[in-house]
């Protein structure tokens, strides 16, 4: 089952757990609240797993790739690992599944503040657009991820602040929080 926490305000290196002292767990269901999905499925057969077909054909996920993140394959890394650890948000829904490896998505609560998200094996994970997030490795440097998207894929980040777009304010209003990004 997944494992999420509020985060420590540490600068120390972004690989490591960074757990609130005392420690604050985040349930799946606050998770969901965030408009934060999670499954956790058999990722030794993702290739022929009715379970995941289920949720494709179901969530019309009907683009995927697979990336594997680690210095000997994944080019220009260092620059891939700080750009995904900067704070942005898509105007399209995050969908990943981990195949192997393990790593970190953190995504900002209703009072943005962090929340760390442990991803591992088999955990798949959608993030809603216009939601706040980051990603990083955790110390085994090392992931492997399926790549879903709702028809083709968008690749575009855009950083904090990006309060101006639409989605965001949709997902403020999702959220019930006042007004929208724009006020």
């Amino acid at each position: 089952m997944v494992e999420a926490w509020y985060m420590d305000d540490s600068e120390e290196d972004q690989r490591r757990p960074h757990r609130l002292e005392p420690e604050r767990p985040v349930s799946l269901a606050h998770l969901q609240q965030l408009g934060v999905f999670y499954w956790k499925l058999d990722a030794d057969k993702y290739e022929d797993d009715p379970e995941l077909e289920k949720i494709r054909k179901e969530r019309k996920y009907c683009w995927m790739d697979i990336i594997t993140i680690c210095k000997d394959k994944l080019p220009n890394y260092e620059e891939k690992i700080k750009m995904f650890y900067e704070e942005h948000l898509h105007l399209d829904d995050e969908i990943r599944y981990i195949l192997d490896g393990s790593g970190y998505f953190d995504v900002r609560d209703k009072e943005d503040k962090w929340i760390r998200i442990f991803m591992e094996k088999g955990d798949m994970i959608t993030l809603p657009a216009g939601i706040y997030h980051r990603f990083t490795l955790d110390e085994t440097n090392y992931v492997k991820a399926m790549r879903l998207f709702v028809g083709e894929p968008v690749w575009t980040a855009y950083n904090r602040p990006a309060d101006h777009f639409e989605i965001r304010g949709q997902y403020l209003q999702f959220l019930g929080i006042l007004g929208t990004a724009k006020d």
